[in-house]
């Protein structure tokens, strides 16, 4: 593949209602979308981050210009062989995988379409339907929270995912448990508490949890072996999971049960790949978690949750969008997704794309 044209755009796009964690409030979802052309294929990768430095030190503005300013740049007249090659390319920009992961999933949509193969299918992928679970952000009100999961129980889920915080944890949790004793149930802490905590989270074990999500800082390992260790509920890294070596770290020092993974955060398919056959050898289950992610981003995360270790409902989100920008939205039915065969069974709509940015920026062969 010898890349001719690439386009960036950065757009938003609202939700149905706003959407509340332990690190912020959005009423929309600022992405970037790469689009990478050969001479007769466009390939299509998503840098679904958040707007925000929050979650992690990459945010959406962050990821636009490095895609601008470095990374897009050098890959103009670029002959590229396999969407792997993206790792060692970039190899010399430090972080911010969710940009380099837009352009390696692009890059792999265009191999797809080379091969005419399904990504699923060059991924080693066997589950051709995945499994989804809901998901509930803080919602103070007692009545809308029940309101929310009951719903979500109704069409189908596999499980639901509450996000948590300190002052709104065990109170969620007795609620939802006194009405829903049976509900597969996670809770997400987005690093919001730390081993000062370690009564109050001993306390989750009450509550039979699928697992408990990232409880403790965003880039630690160390302290959440240790609260493993006193725990009977599994904890899930997320936030502090960046590479296969931090996999190999944290299944080292038995500082979890499972992983999540999102191809964004660990820069792309590829990468993601590696952790889950890792975590598959060494009997830790995963899933495939989101960031919000439009239609677009979602295929990736789905093509890539066939994967035999995905053993998990995986997330989706974009139900909690008014729109989309493609034409067939990606949506569960009866809590679950067949997987398409390519990114353009979705039918990117350049139009609603165009009509939703708020920036972007072309770049041109010179030859």
């Amino acid at each position: 593949m010898i890349i001719e044209r690439a386009e960036l755009f950065l757009f938003e796009l609202p939700f149905i209602k706003s959407y509340q964690t332990s690190y912020g409030e959005m009423n929309r979802k600022r992405s970037v979308i790469v689009k990478l052309s050969t001479s007769d294929l466009s390939g299509y990768g998503e840098a679904s981050t958040l707007p925000f430095p929050f979650y992690l030190p990459e945010y959406t503005d962050v990821s636009f210009i490095v895609l601008k300013d470095l990374i897009i740049p050098q890959l103009i007249n670029k002959k590229i062989n396999h969407p792997s090659e993206i790792n060692q390319l970039f190899s010399h920009i430090k972080g911010f995988n969710f940009a380099k992961k837009a352009v390696e999933t692009a890059l792999w949509d265009l191999y797809s379409q080379q091969l005419k193969t399904p990504l699923w299918q060059l991924l080693g992928g066997i589950n051709k339907s995945i499994s989804i679970g809901g998901s509930v952000g803080i919602t103070q009100d007692k009545n809308k929270l029940l309101e929310t999961i009951s719903l979500q129980i109704e069409q189908g889920y596999k499980r639901i995912k509450l996000k948590i915080k300190p002052n709104w944890d065990i109170k969620p949790l007795e609620i939802i448990r006194n009405n829903f004793p049976d509900v597969p149930l996670l809770a997400d802490a987005n690093s919001a508490y730390s081993l000062k905590d370690i009564d109050l989270l001993k306390t989750v074990d009450h509550f039979n949890l699928m697992m408990i999500e990232q409880p403790l800082s965003w880039d630690d390992i160390i302290d959440h072996a240790e609260l493993q260790q006193q725990i009977k509920t599994p904890i899930c890294l997320d936030e502090s999971i960046f590479s296969l070596e931090d996999t190999r770290k944290a299944i080292k020092l038995n500082a979890c049960q499972i992983i999540n993974i999102k191809p964004g955060r660990v820069g792309g398919l590829t990468e993601a790949k590696k952790i889950h056959d890792l975590c598959q050898k060494n009997n830790i289950g995963v899933w495939c978690g989101g960031m919000l992610e439009s239609s677009i981003g979602v295929f990736f995360n789905l093509s890539l949750a066939t994967l035999d270790n995905f053993i998990y409902p995986a997330a989706l989100n974009t139900n909690d969008y008014l729109d989309d920008i493609v034409t067939n939205k990606c949506i569960a039915n009866n809590g679950t997704v067949k997987v398409p065969k390519f990114l353009s069974d979705f039918e990117v709509d350049e139009d609603k794309l165009r009509y939703y940015t708020v920036s972007s920026h072309q770049f041109y062969s010179k030859h």
